[in-house]
């Protein structure tokens, strides 16, 4: 009978000694952090950010209970480099490599370089990515039939679950910890972005077997009767289901927030939407009235406030900080015919900026952007100019850790609602070109090129004279005040110089 008592009494303690830390972790200065991070999503796709032919309720929720910054930004109009940026605290125009990367491209980030999740796991945060990557894997050359190293693993991540680029880029499976999901060893993966296989169909040869037609770039290999960027030959199993890949990964990001619940965390949910293509589930398609791009937006925002109720149901959702923002501005036609353009409507992607993806204007990396943690931030909204570059520096000194010299800057207390006072100036890149933020005023250097993408019909920004643009008082960006106000554009060129150098006049 004592037996039987002690042990009853030593369950109690164990129960009692489980729930402490529980309650403990709930109580914590150290909150579980959340990355959420689209890919492609306009300032003006959101209902929060005046979106009136889409509605996003989840992520209205999320600006309902945080914070809704007005001058959130990505450095890049483009996806690779804003991911570097956010991933290693560096601008990505110092890297000479952080452009678009191709599916087989190496990795970009040194095993060696300080990173996000580097940092938090200083702090003891367990880390983990679910989602698309791009930005490089291996050394060279990638055996995608082997372990697959160095990647997200290598660079800070405990765990990982990716796609290697895009959707629209081969390979078209899923890796999880370096290794292929679903690989079977007679049917080897090769990929090649030079040449095709023999034998193998692509959009351009084979237009019967393809259900989605491509536009403009995308003719290489069929997946799921889809045309992609680069050839690919074997993996048949282990190739995703285009319209299931939401459902995957939101399974994988709720199974993660699930495993690591009990001591602190990190995820970087990197979602693919709207990216083309555009595969909604068949649950979505139809809902938006915009074809499959406004319909994998609503997907997206169904996916996050079913990601939010598991943290509810974790009892996490109060000690957790979740941001969340996009890679970088809209685009409609990015090589596909979806009816993107034809069905847009009064829907504004870019909301009340210019340009979009591959732009130096404003909609070009001025992105939603929203921070919430309902224990520690009071709602509202920020005018703020805050970067997704400056998390790496801000979360560490959160959590008291210090790192090297980069280029991310402490701004925490505006992320947390306690000040109003963000960044003093930011460098704007697009493809290599980059322009000078700084408080009002936009500089623009004189760049060669054409004035707008005619693939895309987004301006890019580029002119053979100076642009200088004040953005409180034209946010339009339609008058260029260089000529007026020789004295600001003075300042701004000198300072662009000294941050940059001269700029890069590149031909295209």
């Amino acid at each position: 009978m004592k037996i039987i008592l002690a042990f009853f009494l030593l369950l109690i303690l164990c129960n009692t000694a489980y729930s402490h830390v529980s309650k403990e972790q709930k109580k914590s200065n150290r909150p579980n952090i959340v990355i959420i991070y689209l890919d492609d999503l306009g300032y003006g796709d959101v209902s929060a950010y005046g979106a009136t032919a889409l509605k996003t309720p989840h992520i209205d929720l999320l600006a309902k209970n945080g914070i809704r910054f007005t001058n959130g930004r990505s450095t890049s109009s483009t996806c690779t480099p804003s991911r570097y940026a956010m991933l290693t605290g560096m601008y990505p125009w110092r890297n000479k490599e952080a452009k678009i990367l191709p599916g087989d491209a190496p990795l970009l980030i040194d095993t060696q370089q300080q990173t996000l999740p580097k940092i938090l796991k200083q702090a003891d945060y367990h880390t983990g990515i679910v989602g698309k990557w791009h930005l490089g894997l291996g050394k060279g050359k990638i055996d995608w039939n082997k372990h697959i190293r160095p990647g997200p693993n290598e660079v800070g991540f405990d765990y990982s679950f990716i796609m290697a680029a895009t959707q629209d880029r081969v390979p078209t499976v899923l890796i999880e910890n370096g290794n292929v999901v679903g690989l079977e060893a007679d049917d080897p993966i090769e990929v090649d972005y030079t040449k095709n296989f023999e034998g193998e169909p692509t959009g351009l040869n084979n237009p019967e077997l393809m259900r989605i037609k491509y536009h403009h770039g995308h003719n290489n290999s069929i997946t799921n009767g889809i045309p992609r960027i680069g050839f690919m030959k074997g993996g048949t199993k282990a190739k995703w289901i285009d319209e299931d890949l939401a459902d995957v990964f939101l399974n994988k990001a709720q199974e993660y927030v699930r495993q690591h619940k009990n001591k602190p965390f990190f995820l970087y949910y990197a979602m693919h939407q709207p990216h083309v293509p555009r595969t909604p589930h068949k649950r979505f398609e139809g809902m938006s009235g915009l074809g499959p791009r406004g319909d994998v937006i609503l997907e997206a925002d169904w996916c996050i406030g079913e990601f939010m109720k598991t943290l509810e149901e974790e009892g996490l959702i109060e000690n957790t900080l979740i941001i969340f923002s996009s890679d970088n501005g809209p685009v409609l036609n990015d090589g596909y015919y979806d009816d993107a353009v034809e069905r847009l409507g009064d829907h504004k992607p870019w909301g009340p900026f210019r340009g979009g993806k591959t732009s130096l204007y404003e909609a070009g990396t001025r992105v939603p952007f929203i921070v919430q943690w309902k224990q520690t931030i009071k709602p509202g909204v920020s005018d703020a100019l805050i970067c997704q570059m400056d998390l790496m520096t801000s979360l560490g000194k959160m959590l008291n850790i210090t790192h090297e010299q980069t280029d991310s800057q402490n701004i925490l207390n505006a992320l947390l609602g306690k000040s109003e006072k963000g960044r003093n100036e930011l460098i704007l890149e697009s493809l290599t070109k980059t322009a000078l933020l700084q408080g009002d005023w936009v500089m623009i250097p004189p760049y060669d090129g054409p004035a707008v993408t005619k693939t895309t019909n987004i301006e890019r920004g580029n002119s053979p004279e100076y642009q200088l643009y004040n953005i409180k008082n034209d946010i339009g960006q339609q008058n260029n005040l260089a000529k007026t106000h020789p004295d600001i554009l003075k300042k701004m060129i000198d300072r662009h110089r000294a941050l940059v150098g001269d700029p890069k006049n590149v031909k295209e």
